[in-house]
């Protein structure tokens, strides 16, 4: 198992790029991405890339391994340019035996949780700040933003696989790592 992880792309076209080569390389079983794929927002600057009918078209001939949820930039009428579909706000998924709580984090965050289970996985995007770590029983992750990072942070993205959940940086560099626990 090996899931590509990305949030807030904001129509830039370098980042959907990025997804795609990413994906060419490992050959993703998913790509999951979580929210604010077209649109910059008010709070955010431009890309100097910024091309939304790039990133649906370079999105869109990945549209089996796509998983998303919409976020706080994204229009309802984006859906009609989509070929894959983008779920409103909260999407619980399991893969293998790992239960994905996915959301894009402007409803659900770290301070306003979903009923989570032992083990279950926390991810969300919005804040533009990378989050990789296991607390209260449960892990937590945000990928940052493969496009306009906030904090310091370098643009990044994330993957999970089996043995646990990574960030790495736009150079493939690992930035923060969790492994998963064993379970009995």
């Amino acid at each position: 198992m090996k899931i590509l992880i990305v949030s807030d792309i904001h129509g830039a076209k370098d980042s959907a790029v990025k997804i795609a080569e990413l994906d060419q390389k490992h050959d993703f079983e998913k790509i999951i991405c979580l929210g604010d794929i077209n649109y910059h927002g008010p709070r955010n600057p431009l890309p100097a890339d910024y091309d939304p009918k790039a990133v649906i078209s370079l999105l869109n001939t990945l549209k089996d391994k796509i998983i998303a949820v919409k976020g706080n930039c994204d229009a309802d009428v984006d859906q009609m340019m989509y070929d894959f579909s983008l779920c409103d706000y909260l999407r619980m998924i399991a893969i293998e035996d790992r239960i994905l709580w996915l959301t894009h984090g402007h409803v659900y965050d770290e301070t306003h949780l979903p009923p989570l289970s032992h083990d279950d996985i926390f991810m969300y995007g919005h804040t533009h700040l990378p989050i990789c770590k296991y607390e209260d029983e449960h892990y937590t992750f945000n990928p940052g933003s493969i496009t306009l990072p906030k904090g310091g942070h370098p643009r990044t993205y994330g993957l999970m696989d089996h043995d646990g959940l990574a960030i790495y940086d736009l150079n493939d560099e690992l930035y923060q790592k969790t492994a998963f626990k064993k379970r009995p």
